[in-house]
């Protein structure tokens, strides 16, 4: 009544009259309950003059019986959100529950109505609160005092924070406040067993952390706090202790950490010297980072002290001597805290590293063992990557400029050393260097670059050659100059030059070749590591081409690998390319049309009987094309993507070659053209789904009705596999992304037409399957309407004893990462959670199909399951566990081993993370588990020694009664002729053997 207008509240309280009224305390609490009932749902309905009644009315009933207060507390609480609360109603409500009730007596909901009341007063009233002054924060400090349910924790504490970030005044109840929330301090709480309210002990931590670093007024309280629970045992306190330093620091100052300051470095340098934890050794690291980055923030006035320059002499004079030992085990605690404290600021840097650098060089020098000289260097490259975070070096205040020398000339003498982890700390530091601008003059860059040459072509370990190519790409970013003028000739001549022709055996001639080789793909590898800038990439990529256009010529094996190492460069240059409109649009126009014209030259020349040119034809350098194809094609815009579709299409349509570098070529190219002559240019579809599956998918492709077309012919029609599953991929990169409609409608049910008499009966059977395959991913992808009734007809092949064993691997690619189309990297339509879809939809029709199916085909059914649910995030996995797994047991007895593989793979993570329902099961899989280790498949005994290891995770009282027999099954296991077998098979020993033993 009081909703709909036919009531008043006042109404209301006069018809309670006889309730509210009455001597039962009872019955009045009921009558009072009944209306804050209703206040609660229609507080926003009243009007200002029966709010200040109503405030009147339940002020003088805090006076009543306990039992009343409850219900009078939650009218209360209806009333502060009103909004025509009149001035000075707030202030009155507050005063008289400070006054009136005792609130720590309270139940935990009524205590927790009270923090609401003042909660919504202050985002309400905060004026009129602040009129109180100081007696409103004292009057919180008495509401709260005492309160110990994590609920009004959370909520006392966000009061706390508010009373301070808005500036309500203290005044002499600093302390007061301090004591009555730090004795929550470290917090010491664990939820219990399923509990509704989710509240963690994190919570609290961080809730009561953002209290006590609220204000620089808590400081002299505070901190001698932090410096008694970081001299504790409990290694909870004394991270809850760091962390909250670390967090104060950064609304401290100089003041507030004067008198602190010995004790708290005291007992940083204690515990990272004697801590055996990492945890706390980290969180030392960012309290002395926090508080030297506090010290340095702070204005010093003329006649003050400079704080940060003593504590950083404290620092130095308690760490600087231990530096000076490397085989010590203080030289490392020592290095971290000086590179924590030189990290919080210029001044630091510059203050500890005067102090620090020469002595590391003077030890560099001073000790000549390797591990010795390794450790000094990891220092000193410590320090020289803090000097980063600043970017340039000063030159009236730098150490580092000033040891310019004596630094380059370690670090160099360093690349030449024979150790490769010297070497390595030698790149590193190089790189280091190279980024400081000003650092390196131009003859030192001169040296650098000989220096990267040297290790990336010629250094034995490959280690090192790795991280010289790396090292030439992140500087030549910033010296593409130096890099473009003196490192791409020397590249370019090395890779040009022949084999040395003095060898006097065939064997040495063979070395020889090899060594050439293998110095070609060094070539190949580097120059692709240092096209990290547009000015470079202008200068390799026509190297690279060049090179490939000589190697493509031949019809050895060896000119295959050559020709795909050259393809692997090119990739690695396109990626590093498409972050950079003008490199990304460069590469395009200069790499696509000179790939397409040789692979177009040499499938004339194959139409023609003539066979130089052969390996660009080969399936694994065609293989080798389409990621750089893809790479340079998926990063264009809209407008360049177009004009690059309006040659590439027609190219393959109509034969339009004159875009193409060198197109003067013997016959017509027509890839989906009739005959076998025409077998080689028809296996270039390949290229063509580089291209158009990568394209954005805003850009219109011309004739792309009569490219589908095509390509749906090509792939019903062609006897070669590759070229059949190429054009099959190309048709679905392009159905996933053709705009819903009639034309996409037809074109599909064209594509069904085909497939259904293709998957009947005939010789093309399996090129049938693979469209339905890649059409269906297409479809599932975007959720479109088709794809289940062509799943549908994928789960009736897995009852066909011929297609079968392929149709249920084919549910892994449906589940899986495609690496060259429809994929999200070029432009594919692909749905969220698709994954889970698919498995809600499918997997119900597979174990209803696996029951019915007859024994020939029941492993497809099971075959088809596990690849679907391999592929399942696990947590959904989890979820559905109960109700699959009797089969995934079942499917383990399954004698095909991929069968057996995959569905190992699908229970290993499913021990580690449901361990409760699958000790439900425990005595079958550690049956299963050990017969499966003597399988004939090596793949299958390695997962399933891991199976049987995480069967560890399961609960011991579940185990312990299979101890025994699995610890004598997994002695067969040792003696395997294979390695990594063993390797399994020891480990997975040895935690049965410590199964039960006490701190396990």
């Amino acid at each position: 009544g009081v909703k709909d207008g036919r009531w008043t509240v006042l109404q209301l309280v006069e018809a309670l009259g006889f309730s509210l009224e009455n001597t039962d305390p009872r019955a009045r609490g009921r009558g009072i309950q009944l209306l804050s009932q209703v206040l609660l749902q229609c507080y926003s309905l009243l009007q200002e003059k029966e709010v200040l009644h109503l405030v009147l009315f339940y002020e003088s009933r805090l006076q009543d019986h306990h039992l009343v207060i409850p219900s009078v507390l939650q009218g209360l609480r209806a009333l502060s959100m009103c909004e025509v609360l009149s001035p000075g109603l707030a202030v009155s409500v507050l005063k008289a529950i400070f006054r009136e009730v005792h609130v720590q007596s309270l139940m935990q909901l009524d205590r927790h109505t009270v923090y609401s009341i003042i909660t919504n007063f202050m985002s309400t009233r905060e004026e009129e609160l602040k009129g109180l002054g100081a007696d409103f924060t004292f009057g919180f400090i008495q509401v709260m005092d005492g309160e110990k349910d994590p609920r009004n924790l959370l909520v006392a504490f966000q009061i706390v924070r508010d009373l301070i970030a808005k500036d309500y005044a203290l005044g002499p109840f600093v302390e007061e406040l301090f004591e009555v929330t730090s004795c929550y301090f470290p917090v010491d709480f664990t939820p219990p067993h399923n509990d509704p309210h989710g509240i963690q002990r994190e919570d609290l931590i961080l809730s009561l952390r953002a209290v006590l670093a609220s204000t620089p007024q808590f400081a002299e309280f505070l901190l001698p706090l932090l410096i008694e629970k970081l001299d504790s045992e409990l290694q909870s306190a004394k991270l809850d202790s760091l962390q909250t330093l670390t967090a104060c620091c950064a609304i401290y100052g100089q003041k507030e950490l004067q008198e602190f300051l010995p004790s708290l470095w005291s007992s940083l340098r204690r515990e990272v010297f004697q801590t055996a934890s990492e945890k706390i050794e980290m969180e030392c690291l960012a309290a002395l980072h926090a508080l030297s980055a506090c010290l340095s923030r702070s204005v010093l006035s003329s006649d003050s002290e400079d704080l940060l320059d003593s504590f950083l002499s404290s620092v130095l004079q308690d760490c600087r001597h231990h530096l000076c030992e490397p085989d010590m085990k203080l030289v490392w605690p020592s290095a971290k805290l000086l590179q924590a404290a030189a990290g919080a600021s210029l001044r630091t840097y510059h203050r500890i590293t005067h102090s620090v650098l020469p002595l590391l060089l003077e030890q560099y020098t001073k000790h000549t063992q390797s591990s010795q000289r390794r450790t000094i260097l990891e220092m000193l490259l410590g320090f020289l990557e803090l000097q980063q975070k600043w970017g340039h070096v000063e030159e009236d205040e730098s150490t580092l400029l000033l040891l310019q020398a004596p630094v380059c000339s370690v670090v160099f003498s360093v690349l030449t050393d024979p150790s490769v982890q010297l070497q390595l700390l030698g790149i590193k530091a190089l790189t280091v260097l190279g980024s400081l601008q000003g650092f390196l003059s131009s003859s030192d860059l001169e040296l650098v670059v000989d220096h990267l040459i040297r290790l990336a072509l010629h250094e034995e370990d490959s280690q090192s050659s790795e991280a010289a190519m790396e090292a030439a790409g992140s500087l030549a970013l910033t010296y593409p100059k130096v890099f473009s003028g003196r490192m791409v000739p020397r590249l370019e001549e090395e890779l040009q030059s022949g084999p040395p022709l003095r060898c006097v055996s065939s064997s040495e001639l063979e070395e020889s070749y090899h060594n050439h080789r293998s110095l070609q793909q060094r070539c190949l590898q580097a120059l692709a590591a240092v096209s990290t800038h547009t000015s470079i990439v202008r200068e390799t990529v026509p190297v690279l081409l060049q090179h490939l256009q000589k190697v493509q010529k031949g019809t050895e094996a060896r000119n295959t690998q050559d020709v795909i190492s050259v393809c692997q460069s090119l990739h690695r240059v396109a990626l590093q390319c498409q972050q950079d409109a003008e490199g990304c649009w460069y590469f395009h126009q200069t790499v696509v049309p000179c790939l397409l014209a040789m692979a177009v030259q040499a499938a004339m020349q194959q139409s023609t009987h003539t066979l130089p040119g052969k390996a660009l034809l080969e399936e694994e350098v065609l293989a080798a094309m389409i990621p750089v194809i893809s790479a340079a094609t998926t990063h264009l815009s809209p407008e360049l993507a177009a004009q690059s579709v309006s040659h590439v299409v027609p190219l393959f349509l109509d034969g339009e070659v004159s875009f193409l570098p060198q197109n003067s070529f013997p016959c017509s190219f027509q890839p989906f053209g009739d005959g076998e002559c025409l077998e080689a240019q028809r296996r270039l579809v390949a290229l063509l789904m580089a291209f158009v599956c990568s394209l954005p998918r805003d850009v219109a492709i011309p004739q792309q009705e009569w490219l589908l077309r095509e390509l749906l012919a090509l792939s019903c029609s062609c006897n070669c596999p590759f070229t059949a599953t190429t054009a099959a991929k190309c048709f679905a990169g392009l159905v996933n992304k053709h705009p819903a409609g009639q034309q996409l409608d037809e074109i599909l049910q064209l594509a069904v037409n085909r497939m259904e008499p293709g998957l009947a009966e005939g010789p093309r059977r399996t090129q049938a399957l693979t469209l339905l395959l890649w059409v269906t991913k297409a479809l599932v992808l975007r959720y479109h309407p088709l794809s289940s009734c062509l799943t549908d007809k994928l789960l009736g092949l897995l009852g066909d004893t011929e297609l079968g064993p392929a149709a249920a691997d084919g549910f892994s690619l449906l589940m899986a990462e495609s690496p060259d189309v429809l994929h999200k990297g070029c432009h594919a339509d692909v749905r969220i959670m698709f994954r889970q879809r698919f498995f809600t939809d499918n997997v119900p029709k597979l174990v209803q199909g696996f029951h019915g199916a007859g024994p020939d085909v029941k492993a497809n059914y099971l075959k088809g399951l596990s690849h679907v649910l391999n592929h399942l995030p696990k947590p959904v996995l989890v979820t559905e566990l109960p109700t699959l797994l009797s089969l995934l047991l079942e499917a383990l007895s399954c004698s095909d081993c991929v069968v057996q593989l995959s569905t190992l793979s699908c229970l290993h993570p499913l021990l580690l993370e449901a361990p409760q329902i699958m000790s439900l099961h425990v005595d079958t899989l550690v049956t299963k588990f050990l017969n499966l280790t003597s399988s004939p498949t090596m793949a299958v005994r390695i997962a399933a020694l891991r199976c049987a290891h995480a069967l560890t995770s399961l609960p011991t009282t579940v185990l312990l009664p299979y101890k025994g027999r699995v610890i004598r099954a997994l002695a067969k296991p040792l003696d395997d002729k294979k390695r990594l077998v063993r390797k399994e098979a020891v480990a997975a020993r040895g935690e049965w053997f410590l199964l039960g033993s006490p701190g396990r």
